[in-house]
């Protein structure tokens, strides 16, 4: 599955509001804890941890950092199973691309793979993905804080 989006910002910007400022623009109904959701952290280096942290203190994984390339690229395993729990031995991959396109507009390149890891239920993730409550819609608030 893939989604584009421009916006105007520089390459460092774009990155770092992805990247340091998730828990600014994830919805906050997104959420996989048993505490409201507090922020979205993104370590920043390879092997990094993807995590939420609730207003209670707790973290729930998501994933962790498989490519950290600063300002240009990321790439995120996401493990996350088709129930949104966690899953050790599932690796989806969330590719992301900033590209300078100039008059200070950038693009960036979102890429969610191997969605068939899913199994039987690869169908129904591609799907809840691909909608308004998923990419699409956290794009659109991710672009609106930049």
């Amino acid at each position: 599955m893939r989604k584009t989006v421009e916006v105007k910002a520089t390459p460092e910007r774009a990155f770092d509001v992805f990247t340091a400022g998730m828990g600014r623009w994830w919805a906050k109904s997104h959420s996989i804890g048993s505490s409201p959701q507090q922020d979205v952290i993104i370590e920043p280096r390879v092997g990094g941890r993807w995590f939420e942290r609730g207003t209670d203190g707790t973290e729930c994984q998501w994933g962790h950092v498989i490519h950290w390339e600063p300002p240009h690229r990321i790439v995120l395993a996401w493990q996350l199973n088709a129930e949104w729990r966690f899953d050790a031995n599932l690796v989806t991959e969330l590719d992301i691309r900033f590209i300078e396109i100039g008059h200070g507009m950038i693009r960036i390149e979102l890429e969610h793979r191997n969605l068939e890891r899913f199994g039987d239920k690869a169908a129904e993730v591609r799907s809840a993905l691909d909608s308004e409550g998923g990419w699409q819609g956290l794009l659109a608030a991710y672009t609106a804080v930049i």
